[in-house]
């Protein structure tokens, strides 16, 4: 079967509802219910009552009304983001899964359907199931409102009156651009969350409570885009040694997020993005100072927060981070795309290869013969399924070989 067959195929059978959905005779999907359990350090929770506003103006009635409704939205108390599923491709009728590839996503997403034959190929040509793991606020953690097409629309027109000089404002972004840049907080806090969240997964699978991954399974990882910077993350910081053996395969991703060029129609629109970039990247260290929350979880007492600050900034902590990716090298692959504007190749080489380049740390970058881009390498398209087949194939091959 072709890709955009295949494609077509699994975006009409995914669903959240069905507790198992057969995909062929060799593959099963299963839907999982999940708790997160870190509600409450995002902005609106116990720990996080969130005592000052970063706001675009000194006015405190700077937006209108229709996008006042969804900044007075209390993180914490966003319900799809608390109790959510999520999906595994599972060999058919093979007792308990010994082996997993965890699957994280890029950012702004909404739809695992450019997935979903990303995780059949790596489940039939590993062996071993692979389970798609939502970040916080995306996908079906996110309210469906963010994804209402006419609500959107009216918040982005809102947004071009606002901000004139906006760039890539659509309906597609508006929500989580228009969040970002009233709080660029939260993409902290909802980074930690789902950093926390997948370690409750796994704790969950050592202690032998997942009703079908053995105590024991193996672990590894396959990161798209943002979600390399999760896996990334994960990785550096090894809690408990969960991820000691594992391996990291990352696609269209890996570089550190002062070197990403996130502004597109899809992703972020440009005022968001100044925002994030002035908070996490410019003025990190001024806002730990009068955030005491924000300084004890970025601090030395958690692991995870000096790894997450990190991959921020590729001139800090820069001998730290390249001394632990050099302690991973044989366990690290990524592979990249020359014409990717987003995630640019050359800067996934400059932070896994390190400033020396003496980190051997393999890094494939390939270029296909179609007009693609990173929001979608390969397009389900009619006119050009035979090339995007064979060069999805062969790009898989490459990362199904490495996880095997």
């Amino acid at each position: 079967m072709k890709y955009i067959e295949l494609h077509a195929k699994l975006k009409e059978l995914m669903n959240y509802e069905d507790d198992e959905i057969q995909i062929d005779e060799n593959l099963t999907l299963r839907n999982y219910n999940f708790d997160s359990k870190f509600r409450d350090i995002l902005p609106g929770g116990l720990y996080n009552p969130d005592k000052y506003e970063y706001c675009s103006s000194e006015d405190p009635d700077y937006e209108p009304d229709i996008i006042q409704d969804m900044l007075n939205m209390s993180d914490a108390e966003i319900p799809e983001n608390i109790h959510f599923r999520y999906h595994m491709f599972c060999p058919s009728n093979k007792g308990r899964i010994q082996q997993i590839i965890l699957l994280f996503h890029g950012f702004n997403e909404k739809h695992w359907a450019k997935y979903a034959t990303w995780a059949k190929t790596l489940a039939d040509k590993t062996g071993k199931a692979v389970l798609l793991f939502p970040i916080a606020f995306h996908m079906n953690r996110a309210p469906l409102s963010w994804s209402n097409s006419h609500q959107m629309y009216a918040i982005s027109q809102q947004r071009k009156k606002r901000h004139p000089e906006v760039i890539c404002s659509t309906l597609s972004n508006v929500a989580i651009s228009t969040r970002l840049h009233n709080k660029p907080q939260r993409f902290i806090w909802s980074g930690l969350q789902t950093y926390y969240d997948v370690i409750t997964l796994v704790e969950s699978i050592k202690a032998d409570k997942h009703p079908d991954i053995a105590p024991d399974a193996s672990i590894d990882f396959f990161s798209y885009s943002i979600g390399s910077f999760l896996a990334q993350i994960l990785m550096m910081t090894d809690a408990n040694g969960y991820f000691s053996k594992s391996r990291l395969c990352m696609f269209c991703g890996g570089a550190v997020f002062n070197r990403l060029s996130p502004v597109s129609k899809f992703i972020l629109d440009s005022e968001a993005n100044v925002s994030l970039y002035s908070f996490v990247v410019e003025h990190l260290e001024s806002h730990m100072k009068r955030d005491k929350m924000l300084r004890h979880y970025l601090s030395d007492s958690h692991p995870e927060g000096i790894n997450f600050r990190s991959m921020l900034n590729y001139k800090t902590f820069t001998d730290f981070r390249e001394k632990r990716f050099r302690e991973m090298q044989d366990r690290i692959y990524a592979v990249t795309l020359e014409k990717d504007s987003v995630v640019p190749a050359y800067e996934v080489i400059n932070t896994l290869k390190g400033i020396k380049r003496d980190i051997p740390i393999k890094v494939d970058i390939l270029d296909f013969p179609f007009p693609y881009k990173h929001e979608d390498p390969f397009p389900a398209l009619a006119s050009i399924a035979d090339a995007v087949d064979e060069e999805f194939i062969k790009a898989f091959e490459m990362m199904c070989n490495f996880l095997k």
